[in-house]
């Protein structure tokens, strides 16, 4: 069996050809998970499944795929959280009804949203509601749904502070948005915090996978270093609440 390292630079090469470029990492998929031509018909896919129709709270990587699911986020008024950029920041809050329907496409980028939404803590985050729905993207996805490669650890990190809240559960729905490319045959043996999704959306197809074992619940703090949770702040305030640090 190939290892993820291999799989990760095929994947690379292969998305050369339909990746859209980063303003600051250009085709550094190493630093960032890229957008991608026919992103938007994936993103299609997901609109049409029952549990988007019907959610109330959303929450949302940044990564650049999300681009056109934040803004439709954004156009049809419903509420969603994204994360910043390795959580250094937090969390970002986008209200629904706050943009202007003319500013939806530059709301829905990073700066956008930074400009529009607000940051939010664990503490208030807890107070407006549970995620109905969780989206992220992916720099590879296998096809049982096991997550793999940029970004994945902290996607993982966050389902594990939203399940010690009691923002998630087991029920919970959990989508990928990803160019075909980026999906894998290949088998890997995931992680005890490694998050399965139940949908893999692609320009070509929707997915549904059919889970194998429950998901992994809470933060493992044993694996954490000290340094890592003083320097990511919703690490640190959650650690705090639990009487860690």
């Amino acid at each position: 069996m190939a290892q993820p390292r291999v799989i990760r630079q095929r994947i690379w090469d292969s998305l050369k050809a339909v990746a859209r470029p980063d303003t600051r990492f250009h085709m550094s998929f190493s630093e960032f998970i890229p957008d991608f031509e026919g992103v938007e018909q994936a993103t299609d896919r997901i609109a049409e499944l029952d549990a988007w129709k019907a959610m109330k709270l959303a929450f949302v990587t940044p990564d650049n795929s999300m681009t056109e699911l934040r803004r439709r986020l954004i156009a049809e008024g419903k509420a969603f959280v994204m994360s910043t950029y390795n959580m250094q920041r937090g969390f970002l809050y986008m209200a629904p009804g706050i943009v202007p329907v003319e500013a939806a496409p530059f709301a829905a980028w990073l700066d956008g949203m930074e400009h529009f939404a607000r940051r939010i803590d664990l503490a208030e985050l807890t107070t407006i509601g549970r995620f109905d729905f969780l989206a992220t993207g992916a720099s590879a996805v296998t096809s049982d749904g096991i997550r793999f490669g940029k970004g994945h650890t902290y996607f993982d990190l966050e389902w594990g502070m939203f399940t010690d809240l009691g923002l998630v559960d087991e029920k919970t729905p959990v989508a990928a948005i990803v160019h075909d490319v980026q999906v894998v045959d290949e088998r890997l043996s995931p992680s005890e915090t490694d998050i399965q999704v139940d949908y893999i959306a692609t320009p070509s197809r929707l997915a549904t996978v059919e889970r194998r074992s429950r998901r992994p619940r809470g933060i493992k703090w044993e694996d954490l270093a000290r340094d890592e949770i003083l320097e990511t702040p919703p690490l640190k305030e959650l650690a705090h609440m639990r009487g860690i640090v």
